[in-house]
């Protein structure tokens, strides 16, 4: 008797697919023309830098503390909850905007409350999307999540540039508004699981789990290697962005338009990338070994950057980005596949937390390199730094890193 063959595509999986096409086209049609506004407002690399930065602070500060209480409740009501909010907060950005000069205060403080905000929403999200991948789908279900952005900011990046020159900020925010409570809407489709009733969550009990975090990482070294060069290889790629960004606003003969058809290029390579992952995986044997050499090329695809003509610079981003998502889906693969299912949002918190921290550092330093350097030699200094660290903690201790790239996730 033929058995029925396995679906990736179930209604949450469907669901969930979709709110986050809808959550990605919001953000994309929001981040550029905020950054590209801020810069042309200031005229200075490190004022800009200080809005990523206020994005980036609250995975710092508040992860680690809010994800036992997610781990514990349900995800979907943390994930309807934080998009429902943000809807309302860029109609109120929207109303404001529309009737006052740029106020570079105001945007400092949005962009802190919509990162606090974020912070809930991807620990629910990251926690939950495992749950709605059917075992042995892994690889496949994080390609598509992975591929999505890639999408987006191909049509996106164009696009929100082409916006941020035809209409103003505030009909930009309530655009963004209106898609996000589409996402809203699918979201509130997707079916959850409910947990057995617990005891109440007393204060003892939540520093309890807080340790019990802390001691699952003590012990994982891989897990704590992996994630600490993430944190610093997004680092770099956020400083080298602030950077490129920079170079293309202030050289005569480049334009916004162009920089987002260098993200364009980018994300066509994540796009194709991400699809050959869907059609054929790489063996689970093998995922350490490409990982490696991804991050090398990676590295250096960076550091040679700005010193191309524009066609090789599109080219460039090309192939960086179909590489990246290759490494992204084979580790996000791995790692849930390896963390136990109840300690998900707290070891993610640290992930979060980790790369924030890292992104906050190098925006700082990438900011005010850009004060007293060339645009050219900061990404250089940035991209090589990156490149020891990766060899440090991806290449040096494979014992430890190598269970992780080649964990399988257990039917029960």
């Amino acid at each position: 008797m033929n058995a029925k063959k396995q679906t990736l595509w179930t209604a949450g999986f469907t669901r969930i697919t979709v709110a986050t096409v809808l959550t990605a086209v919001g953000g994309e049609a929001m981040n550029l023309p905020i950054s590209l506004l801020v810069f042309d407002e200031t005229g200075s690399t490190l004022l800009s830098a200080l809005v990523l930065v206020c994005g980036m602070l609250p995975d710092v500060l508040i992860s680690i503390l809010i994800a036992p209480f997610i781990d514990k409740g349900g995800k979907k009501k943390w994930i309807v909850g934080s998009d429902l909010l943000t809807a309302v907060l860029y109609l109120a950005m929207g109303w404001y905007v529309g009737r006052h000069e740029f106020s570079y205060g105001l945007y400092l403080v949005f962009v802190l409350v919509i990162g606090t905000i974020s912070v809930c929403y991807r620990l629910a999200y990251n926690a939950w999307y495992p749950d709605l991948i059917p075992v042995g789908l892994e690889q496949k279900g994080y390609s598509v999540s992975n591929t999505i952005y890639p999408i987006v900011t191909i049509a996106m990046s164009p696009i929100a540039a082409f916006l941020y020159e035809k209409i103003s900020m505030g009909e930009i925010f309530f655009l963004v508004a209106a898609i996000t409570f589409a996402a809203v809407v699918v979201e509130s489709g997707i079916a959850e699981k409910r947990k057995e009733q617990e005891e109440s969550y007393t204060f003892r009990r939540y520093w309890a789990d807080i340790r019990e975090g802390f001691a699952y990482l003590k012990k994982e070294k891989g897990i704590r290697n992996i994630y600490t060069y993430m944190s610093i290889t997004q680092g770099t790629s956020e400083g080298t962005t602030i950077l490129t960004q920079a170079f293309y606003q202030t050289m005569p003969y480049l334009t916004v338009t162009m920089l987002g058809f260098l993200k364009s290029a980018e994300m066509v390579g994540r796009f194709l990338g991400g699809l050959l992952q869907y059609r054929k995986e790489i063996p689970v044997k093998k995922r350490y070994a490409f990982t490696k050499m991804v991050y090398t090329v990676y590295n250096l695809l960076d550091i040679i950057l700005l010193f191309l003509p524009y066609p090789l610079m599109l080219l460039n981003r090309f192939i960086g980005g179909a590489l990246g998502i290759s490494s992204a889906t084979i580790r996000e693969t791995a790692v849930q596949c390896y963390l136990p299912e109840h300690m998900r949002a707290r070891v993610n918190a640290f992930f979060n937390m980790a790369m924030s921290f890292g992104c906050v550092i190098f925006q700082l330093a990438a900011g005010s390199m850009g004060q007293w350097m060339s645009y050219r030699r900061g990404v250089v200094l940035i991209s090589s730094f990156g490149m020891l660290c990766m060899v440090v903690m991806i290449v040096l201790p494979a014992k430890e890193n190598r269970p992780i790239y080649e964990a399988v996730r257990s039917k029960s």
